[in-house]
């Protein structure tokens, strides 16, 4: 990611960058804690040079972080950049908690009627 990269531009690459399912996985596997690209690799069914590719954007996107260790650089998640897409998603959050209150009620109408 780069240093000047606003806050608009973050978002879009994070939000690119979890558009996709291998992307979203080798998050949810970092979120257990830091791995190697060959660790991350394991589970997927395409070649090194592939899950290296989707490193990068994730990487781009300030959604990982790589670090040195001796030969390895291991990756590790950087949570900032989910925050902001948590904090972005959250500003809608009253409009869909209106609709599933209005769907329960809905449901619940619909219930009392048919047990009379």
């Amino acid at each position: 990611m780069t240093a000047n990269m606003d806050d608009s531009d973050q978002l879009d690459a994070a939000f690119a960058a979890l558009a996709n399912p291998t992307r979203r996985a080798i998050l949810a596997r970092l979120a257990q804690g830091e791995a190697t690209v060959n660790t991350l690799a394991e589970p997927f069914d395409m070649s090194l040079p592939a899950v290296s590719k989707h490193i990068k954007v994730l990487e781009d996107a300030g959604l990982i972080t790589r670090g040195r260790t001796a030969q390895f650089r291991p990756c590790t998640i950087n949570a900032q950049p989910l925050k902001n897409v948590a904090n972005w998603t959250d500003q809608y959050r009253h409009i869909w908690d209106a609709r599933f209150d209005t769907m329960n009620h809905i449901l619940s109408t619909m219930k009392e009627e048919k047990d009379e």
